[in-house]
């Protein structure tokens, strides 16, 4: 693909203005470690929520999208719209407790919640796991989408396409902190959207495609257009639908979906000026990332399908991309190549901004993890904010080079994709429930970690190695949430509780529903003094309202689209009452 000049000016605009945004937050960043990493815990709402929408607005996320349209039409994409879920239960219940936490960042938690030793070598060990080498995996799939990106469009061998886009997100990461990187993700979300929306209007609209109609109409998208998988057939019904919704939401480790907040989400929201704009925040993201945004690439997706069939038309026309990077998320970047002069200048800096945005979101966390919870706390207690700041940037220039490595061995997204659930599978309870069982201790957590690792391995590698046959993904799935849920209650009955000092410190800093802790409050001196400001019942039934509404949105704008108005207008009115029940609730709880 050749760009013009044009082309050319808009990509490089887009790169100065991410550079001097660095610039512009660099001397604040430069304070101390809360400006660098959590921008001084004052930034309002909208910037936050956007943030996180721009965060997950990777430019492997339409890869992963076409890829599964591809395999199993669109309602395959209930095996991350189920995570909805989770991120309403956050909105609604968790996002004023890890605020009014006010630890740095989420594995400061720990220390917090548990007591001794365990507590000690949780937040350790989880510096490295999370920050270093979860992160790197994460990382390294958004590098393999850049990777593709870069060499369908581009025509960039794999490592020049890493070293391009490697450099200006590590400069304006290192030196703004996660105040450049939030003002950088402004600018880069409504980029990326504006480019997504324009890219699916002229692909669905070349004549290869020949318009909306026939894209609807066509032999090979017909049959996959339904939102919900077949009912009566189950090797659909139960992979795509019922296991997301009734186990992967609430078990699953999952970046961006964390059961009970968590990761970079939790930094957001950390970061805000107060509770309301925590709340506030995190449900913005959620009504963006699962309502406005699908759309323009499960179109793109569709589309493919004509253009692209199969693997053999893919290879043809692009005979120089490696074997090993060729799959189905492919065909995303390939329909790319059908714009325009000028278009393709702002669409391929679009995906640029994707891609920087994820990476310097979590070049930013991963580095707070490496410095905050293990570099100070264990390394050098004794550090001034200034070499704390200096490890800081360290670390993030280190973190890039580890994931741009790992990337050059990844084949496709939903490979990635896969491995990350299941090697989160079954941990999720926990995360949920140690806000409001006492009885949850370091044990608990460390279990849950290690026994997931443990049956992930041996379910994705040495399973088949060992003679037996390869099992399912769902059936893999459920068999990790069993055998880790399991572990760790067993865990956590067969060893002692967190100290009673501890436990009643946290309950009066954090103040959660008060049912799972009665073992403490009713031996917990002045425990009437401790403000009842939650409301439970009332919060789950925010949370279940925020889903029925944003699913109504995604459902109706898919309506719309299909030109079905009987089914849009129905769930076009159960957004309007949805929306007006969520501001009542919302003005109860918050």
């Amino acid at each position: 693909m050749n760009l013009t000049a044009f082309d050319w000016s808009i990509i490089a605009a887009f790169f100065l203005v991410s550079l001097l945004i660095g610039l512009y937050a660099a001397k604040k960043a430069g304070k101390n470690t809360a400006e660098f990493f959590l921008s001084g815990r004052n930034m309002p709402w909208w910037l936050l929520g956007v943030s996180m929408v721009a965060t997950t607005f990777s430019a492997d996320t339409p890869n992963l999208v076409t890829d599964i349209v591809r395999k199993d039409g669109v309602s395959g994409n209930w095996v991350w719209w189920a995570f909805l879920l989770t991120g309403m239960l956050t909105v609604f219940v968790y996002a004023r407790l890890w605020r009014r936490s006010g630890v740095l960042t989420d594995l400061e938690f720990y220390e917090l919640r548990y007591s001794g030793e365990p507590a000690a070598f949780l937040r350790a060990f989880r510096s490295l796991y999370l920050g270093v080498f979860f992160n790197v995996m994460i990382m390294a799939s958004v590098c393999l989408a850049a990777i593709k990106i870069g060499g369908i469009l581009l025509g960039l061998s794999p490592v020049e396409t890493i070293v391009w886009v490697s450099v200006v997100t590590v400069a304006y990461s290192a030196l703004g902190g996660l105040r450049g990187v939030i003002l950088t993700d402004f600018v880069q979300f409504f980029l990326a959207m504006v480019g997504s929306i324009w890219a699916c209007i002229v692909v669905v609209n070349n004549p290869k495609v020949g318009g909306l109609d026939n894209l609807l109409a066509h032999e090979n998208v017909s049959g996959s257009l339904k939102l919900l998988p077949d009912f009566s057939d189950s090797s659909q019904l139960i992979p795509l639908l019922v296991i997301p919704l009734a186990v992967q939401w609430w078990s699953v480790w999952y970046p961006g979906a964390e059961p009970g907040g968590g990761g970079y989400i939790a930094q957001r929201m950390l970061a805000a000026k107060d509770e309301k704009n925590a709340v506030a925040a995190t449900l913005f993201f959620n009504a963006a990332h699962y309502a406005l945004r699908p759309w323009p690439w499960v179109l793109i997706a569709l589309a493919s399908m004509i253009v692209y069939p199969d693997m053999a038309s893919l290879s043809a026309a692009f005979p120089d991309v490696p074997a090993d990077k060729l799959g189905d998320d492919l065909a995303y970047s390939a329909m790319l190549t059908l714009l325009p002069s000028g278009l393709m200048g702002l669409v391929v800096a679009s995906l640029i901004a994707a891609v920087m945005s994820t990476l310097s979101t979590h070049l930013n966390w991963g580095s707070s993890y490496v410095v905050h919870d293990f570099y100070k706390r264990f390394v050098n207690p004794q550090a001034t904010e200034n070499q704390a700041v200096i490890a800081g940037r360290i670390s993030t220039v280190a973190l890039m080079l580890f994931a741009a490595l790992f990337a050059l061995v990844l084949s496709n997204a939903l490979q990635a994709f896969n491995i990350l659930l299941q090697i989160g599978a079954g941990t999720g309870a926990i995360f949920i429930l140690r806000w409001f069982w006492w009885r949850i201790n370091a044990y608990s957590e460390i279990a849950g970690m290690v026994i997931s690792f443990l049956v992930a391995v041996y379910l994705e590698i040495l399973h088949v190695k060992l003679g037996f046959p390869p099992l399912d993904g769902s059936v893999q799935l459920v068999l990790g949430v069993l055998i880790t849920t399991v572990g760790w209650l067993l865990v956590t009955f067969l060893t002692p509780p967190t100290d009673r000092s501890i436990l009643e410190n946290f309950y009066r800093k954090i103040q959660p529903a008060s049912a799972g802790w009665q073992p403490v409050l009713k031996n917990m001196d002045n425990a009437v003094t401790v403000e009842k400001t939650e409301n439970l019942p009332l919060q789950i039934l925010g949370m279940f309202i925020g889903c029925l509404t944003v699913y109504a949105a995604l459902f109706a704008t898919g309506y719309w689209i299909y030109g079905n108005l009987n089914a849009a207008i129905i769930c076009t009115v159960i957004v309007a009452a949805g929306a007006f029940g969520l501001k009542r609730i919302l003005g109860k709880v918050v």
